[in-house]
C-alpha cells in the first residue's frame, strides 16, 4: 500500500464506527452471495441485487473515509506545507471513484 506513514488513519470515532458497522454488514452480504452461488436454484437477478447492495455499501464507506480525509488532511495541508502532495494523492484516489 502507498500510505503516507506520517499522516495515519485519523477518522472521527463516530465515522470510524459507522464504517466498521457497514463493513461487517457488507461481509454478511458477501457471505450470502457466496451461499447463493452454491445454490443452483438461485435466480441470477437476486445475485445481482445483492452485488449492487455490496457496491452501494462500499461506496458509503469510501465516502466516510474520504470526508474524514478532506476534513483532517486536506483542509490543513497549507499549514503543513504539503499541498502538492495532498493534491497528487487526491488525484490518484479520484481516478478510481465512480
Amino acid at each position: 500500500m502507498d500510505a503516507n506513514p506520517c499522516h495515519g488513519l485519523k477518522i472521527d470515532p463516530d465515522a470510524r464506527e459507522d464504517a466498521r458497522r457497514r463493513l461487517l454488514s457488507i461481509k454478511g452480504h458477501v457471505e450470502g452471495i457466496l451461499r447463493m452461488l452454491d445454490d443452483e436454484n438461485t435466480y441470477c437477478v437476486d445475485v445481482l441485487k445483492q452485488v449492487n447492495a455490496v457496491e452501494g455499501g462500499l461506496a458509503k464507506v469510501s465516502d466516510l473515509v474520504l470526508r474524514s480525509h478532506l476534513k483532517i488532511h486536506v483542509a490543513t495541508a497549507a499549514t503543513r506545507g504539503d499541498v502538492d502532495v495532498i493534491v497528487e494523492e487526491l488525484m490518484e484516489v479520484l481516478k478510481y471513484r465512480r
